[in-house]
C-alpha cells in the first residue's frame, strides 16, 4: 500500500511470536518518504491484546522506520514534549495496517532530554521464552546505543521544534470527525 497524507491507519504492535500486542485504532499520516512514515493522533483508543482498552490523553506525533529498529513518540503536554521510544522492528504497512513487532525495551524521554531505560526484566524474559537469536539480540542492542546517541545530539525527532511544527501539519489534515 501506498501511504498518502492525511490518510488514516491503524497501527499494530506484535510480538516476537506474532502474538498481537496493541492497536491504536487511528493515527492520520502526516509525512511519508521511502525510509519513514510520520503519524499524528489525539485521543485515540487503544486496544490491548486481552481485550481491554484505554484512550490516549496527550496528541503525539510518532515516527516509523523503514531501516531503523525503533520507533518515536513525541508525546505534547502542557508544560512540554516528551517522548516515548520503543526498540522495534522496522515498520510494514498494507491495507490493514502499519505493523511492527515490539521487542520490549524502551526509552522514556523527559523534557530536558534526560532519559531512562525501560523494561530490561521483561526484555531478558521474552529474550530466553520467545528464543531471540545472537543476531537479533545484536541489532537490538546496536539500535538502542543509536536511539541513545539521537537523544544526547538532539537529532531527528528530538530536535527543538519539529514535533510542534507536525503536530500543526496534523490539525491541518486530519480527517473531521462527526
Amino acid at each position: 500500500m501506498e501511504p498518502n497524507l492525511g490518510q488514516t491507519v491503524v497501527v499494530q504492535s506484535y510480538k516476537h511470536d506474532e502474538r498481537l500486542h496493541r492497536i491504536w485504532a487511528k493515527a492520520t499520516i502526516i509525512d511519508s518518504s521511502k525510509s519513514q512514515i510520520i503519524v499524528a493522533n489525539q485521543r485515540t483508543k487503544v486496544i490491548e491484546a486481552n481485550g481491554r482498552f484505554w484512550y490516549t490523553k496527550e496528541p503525539s506525533v510518532t515516527w516509523f522506520y523503514k531501516e531503523h529498529w525503533f520507533n518515536i513518540i513525541g508525546i505534547i503536554r502542557p508544560n512540554g514534549i516528551y517522548y516515548y521510544c520503543n526498540i522495534a522492528s522496522p515498520y510494514v504497512i498494507d491495507e490493514e495496517a502499519l505493523k511492527y513487532i515490539d521487542y520490549d525495551l524502551d526509552i522514556k524521554v523527559n523534557k530536558d532530554l534526560t532519559y531512562k531505560l525501560l523494561d530490561r526484566k521483561e526484555y531478558k524474559e521474552n529474550l530466553k521464552n520467545m528464543h531471540y537469536s545472537e543476531k537479533l539480540q545484536n541489532i537490538l542492542e546496536s539500535q538502542q546505543e543509536l536511539l541513545k546517541k539521537w537523544i544526547e545530539e538532539k537529532t531527528g525527532p528530538f530536535t527543538g521544534g519539529v514535533v510542534e511544527q507536525l503536530y500543526e501539519r496534523y490539525l491541518i489534515l486530519k480527517p473531521e470527525t462527526p
